[in-house]
């Protein structure tokens, strides 16, 4: 009678121990994984910066990129105004510059007739 009891519990035991892991399983694709996403997303942004990108701080400034370093971003504010903001700052770009689109051989034959 009594051994009945105790197995019993002893499989009740294991139900908590799942419902931990699955809540955890849960935490991690609903608020980890995407957050992680975002964070490589916005280094991304950040190391593909050059000048000439309207961007946008996280305090809420807008400026265009003027230069470039390694870990700091040159921003005109205004006409000759220029400010210095580490790459983490830049929340997003606006405007991306004009980059040079690589032209195909097709499109110079067609160029040249």
């Amino acid at each position: 009678m009594f051994n009945a009891a105790e197995g019993g519990a002893g499989a009740g035991g294991f139900t908590p121990i799942l419902l931990i892991a699955l809540l955890f399983g849960v935490m991690y694709f609903m608020m980890i994984r995407p957050q992680q996403k975002r964070r490589r997303e916005a280094e991304a942004m950040q190391s593909a910066l050059s000048p000439g990108d309207e961007v946008v701080t996280i305090g809420g400034l807008y400026g265009t990129v003027t230069g470039v370093e390694d870990d700091s971003v040159l921003l005109e504010v205004a006409p000759g105004v220029q400010t210095r903001y580490a790459r983490p700052a830049i929340a997003r770009v606006v405007t991306p510059a004009e980059r040079p689109v690589e032209s195909t051989a097709e499109e110079t034959d067609s160029v040249k007739e």
